[in-house]
């Protein structure tokens, strides 16, 4: 795709320039706006990188913690119905639209990044569900959710030492924290309970393997 297409100061334009419309593997039943390859979206994001200070575009894959977690919370709707849910970190949305089509009451999707907001507000549109979007760094703050999800937030050790200690926090106060993990080198290595295990198709331009055996995790204080 031509990267120059879309506007780098619109989002949403840049978003629908640089992605296709398109089903992750392991959850067939969500369409997102997903790259198709790894390089021209990274060299677009890279080419607004000095004046936006724009995030790499991590909202544009279906990583594999994200899809494990979602495949979990169709299948096993009860963890989530009814019930009002955080997608912590939340990158597409993935997690969130899952549990919005597993009877969540409420779903809220945080992130920092505009370009991940407004990739998770398109991709709520295409699958017809309602999700609040939520830009603020919500680590420290206090539990409103009945449920917090998150996909693949333990690959760098300052962020994970952050999450993991406010998630134990939470769980403490009887919030669920559902974790999808494939492996990531700062998952904690106690106080975990496994709920699934999937084996989630990726792609060699994103992961050292074209499969990765990737765990649901619970959380515990």
């Amino acid at each position: 795709m031509d990267v120059t297409q879309a506007p780098a100061a619109d989002p949403t334009a840049f978003i629908l320039a640089q992605t296709v419309v398109a089903t992750p593997p392991l959850v067939p039943e969500i369409k997102l706006h997903l790259a198709t390859e790894i390089t021209p979206i990274w060299e677009a994001t890279e080419a607004t990188l000095t004046q936006m200070n724009l995030p790499p575009p991590y909202w544009a894959f279906a990583w594999a913690g994200g899809q494990a977690l979602t495949r979990f919370l169709i299948d096993h709707p009860d963890w989530v119905q009814g019930k009002r849910v955080l997608d912590f970190a939340a990158g597409s949305g993935l997690s969130g639209i899952g549990a919005a089509k597993a009877g969540a009451a409420l779903i809220q999707a945080a992130e920092i990044d505009d370009f991940a907001i407004a990739a998770i507000a398109l991709n709520a549109r295409i699958n017809n569900v309602a999700i609040d979007l939520v830009r603020e760094d919500l680590i420290g703050v206090e539990p409103r959710w009945d449920v917090v999800l998150a996909g693949d937030v333990c690959y760098e050790r300052p962020m994970a030492e952050r999450v993991i200690a406010w998630f134990r926090a939470l769980a403490g106060r009887g919030v669920a924290i559902l974790m999808g993990d494939p492996g990531r080198a700062y998952l904690p290595q106690s106080g975990l309970l496994e709920l699934a295990r999937y084996q989630v198709p990726t792609s060699l331009e994103l992961e050292d393997r074209t499969q990765r055996e990737t765990i649901v995790w619970r959380l515990m204080p």
